[in-house]
């Protein structure tokens, strides 16, 4: 597995027992997983796609995020 270190993940325990995963840097991206893996995964896939997106459509990235996209 690869590990995204610049993405940072917040965890948080819903009352149901699902773990909701949050991009502090991205508003808005989140997922939900039955473990802390999990939603980190999927919310770390989420990112990326809005990143892609973002480069795409010529937006900014959110400065912490930078790091990610240098050659």
């Amino acid at each position: 597995m690869v590990e995204i270190q610049p993405i940072r993940v917040e965890l948080e325990r819903e009352e149901d027992g699902r773990i909701l995963a949050s991009v502090p840097d991205l508003p808005g991206v989140m997922a939900y997983g039955a473990s802390e893996e999990e939603a980190t995964r999927k919310v770390k896939s989420v990112a990326l796609q809005v990143l892609a997106d973002m480069i795409e459509s010529g937006e900014d990235v959110p400065e912490p995020l930078k790091v990610l996209f240098v050659a």
